[in-house]
């Protein structure tokens, strides 16, 4: 066990009497932000005396981990067995593994990311509405499945398998119906849940072991095997695009500028019915290209997995002694979920949630189809949404650092400004091929604040709910679902004006609630229980 897990336990060990046992909540300053409290169980063997068992310290990526985690003893009684030979063997076996799944994962969304990009210019009301329905979809999915497909099938099959989920979107737009449409979003939006938390679990898992092979700190290892995940991962925003764009552009030409005047802030999607229309066209031999090319990549990320990545069980007794989950682990997190409402800070950092699913859905939706396809064709999307998918991606790797050095405000600042800017932007500019850098750049400032909103909310979330990242980051998932859902769904019944007005509200909404918690936190307004957490609504406005 690492020095800063065993200052847990020896703290632990310092605050139980002899003869007792229960749960703790202790607290550390050694220890990172969202990992200073960790909750500890006393546990009574035969002697009587009491000895402390740590529970873990909570992955906000994956909010199963303390029921999940491989146990200490366990993972200790394994490695102590171990030849150098076979430490070797085990560690190379992990770090493959880790290759394998990132590889899998970025051959899905170069076919996911960019065909979604696509939806609102090539499938118009039907793909936005297919997209709503795809994140409804995957709010259920959060709620119920996870536990559930995962004690039957394990992690590896349950990863393999919902990713026939997105194979079913991909063969539904071969021919986009909303009898086609609409099966394959709902299948994928059942799926998506289930395959990124048994990702994260697998993740998780070989992670600890890999800390206790190399004796390392368990957290540091964990972050580095995501962060090897994510290096894949991202890149898959490059290659989607670069496929589509590439497909597209055969024939292809850009719109003339006489023909954008309805573009940007002009747009409608109900009664848009520009001469650029036949520009945008896409050709049925374009559309089975693309579906294919996309099909064979989402179905060869399934067979990756299947073939290459080995089952947990060869690391050690996580798939054999898990319990069985029953409908009561979904019910169980659901009323957890809707009980932590009642946390205050929930309350506030709501509107910044749905504001991270708003901007994600406008860039993705709106942004491609009102200014990119109108002004340059649809034939570009590609190319400038790798732009935004490059910033993306580098912010995204830069920003912990400069957290530190600057503290998060700031950032969270950035990351608004750039948002308001571009908006305005959107106000008052007229798209056309003219102006062919300035979609570049939005789409770059975008992706850059885009990059605050996806690590810092995360990490925040962390920090304000210690020991609470279950039924957190099920509120998380859930808002920022909700947000995606109101984008897409109004994609096709609001013109841009209006909806621009809409997404500035939820930008200020949001921070506005982000300052009040930051401000509460400093001057420790609210009252809080013993232990030091904060009372719920109910009882702070007695």
């Amino acid at each position: 066990m690492d020095r800063k897990r065993k200052s847990i336990v020896e703290l632990a060990n310092d605050n139980v009497q002899d003869g007792k046992a229960g749960k703790f909540k202790l607290y550390n300053d050694d220890l990172p932000p969202p990992y200073k409290s960790v909750v500890v169980d006393t546990q009574l063997p035969s002697s009587g005396r009491s000895s402390v068992a740590s529970k873990g310290i909570d992955n906000p990526a994956y909010s199963q981990d303390k029921k999940d985690s491989i146990s200490e003893k366990s993972m200790k009684s394994n490695l102590e067995k171990m030849d150098p030979t076979q430490t070797k063997a085990m560690k190379f076996g992990i770090m493959k593994n880790i290759i394998v799944i990132s590889i899998a994962f970025t051959f899905l969304f170069t076919a996911y990311n960019a065909m979604a990009n696509l939806q609102s210019s090539i499938n118009e009301e039907l793909g936005t509405t297919s997209l709503a329905v795809l994140y409804g979809a995957l709010v259920l999915s959060c709620m119920f499945v996870p536990p559930l497909l995962i004690s039957k099938l394990k992690v590896k099959l349950t990863i393999a398998v919902c990713m026939l989920g997105y194979s079913a979107y991909m063969v539904a737009q071969f021919y986009p119906e909303y009898y086609t449409m609409i099966p394959g979003a709902i299948l994928l939006g059942l799926g998506a849940a289930p395959m990124w938390s048994a990702k994260c679990t697998y993740l998780t898992e070989v992670g600890r072991i890999y800390a206790g092979i190399t004796n390392q700190d368990t957290e540091v290892i964990v972050t580095r095997m995501f962060g090897i995940f994510f290096l894949f991962f991202q890149s898959s925003q490059v290659w989607g695009n670069l496929i589509s764009s590439a497909v597209l552009s055969v024939d292809s030409e850009l719109v003339d500028p006489e023909d954008a005047t309805m573009c940007g802030i002009h747009y409608c999607a109900m009664d848009n019915h520009t001469s650029n229309s036949t520009v945008n066209e896409v050709t049925d031999a374009k559309r089975y290209t693309l579906s294919g090319i996309y099909l064979a990549c989402a179905l060869l990320s399934s067979v990756i997995v299947v073939l290459f990545v080995d089952p947990l069980s060869r690391f050690g007794d996580y798939e054999s002694k898990k319990e069985a989950a029953t409908m009561k682990d979904g019910v169980r997190l659901l009323g957890a979920t809707f009980r932590h409402l009642m946390h205050p800070y929930q309350l506030l950092i709501i509107p910044l949630t749905v504001w991270s699913g708003v901007e994600q859905a406008f860039i993705q939706g709106d942004f491609t189809s009102a200014f990119i396809s109108c002004g340059l064709g649809v034939h570009m999307v590609g190319y400038v949404m790798i732009c935004y998918g490059i910033c993306d991606a580098v912010c995204s790797v830069c920003f912990s650092p400069i957290v530190k050095i600057v503290g998060r405000i700031p950032v969270f600042i950035l990351g608004a400004v750039a948002n308001a800017a571009i908006i305005i932007l959107f106000f008052l500019w007229e798209p056309n091929s003219d102006d062919m850098p300035v979609f570049f750049i939005a789409a770059a400032v975008w992706g850059i604040a885009d990059a605050v909103w996806q690590t810092q909310i995360n990490a925040f979330y962390g920090i304000i709910f210690p020991g609470e990242a279950e039924a957190a980051f099920s509120n998380y998932r859930m808002w920022e679902s909700i947000g995606f859902i109101i984008t897409f769904v109004t994609n096709s019944t609001i013109c841009i004006d209006t909806k621009l007005y809409i997404v500035i509200g939820f930008l200020s909404a949001g921070m506005t609630g982000y300052f009040i918690i930051e401000f509460l936190e400093k001057f420790k307004i609210l009252p809080r229980d013993p232990e030091g957490n904060i009372l719920p609504v109910t009882e702070c406005c007695r």
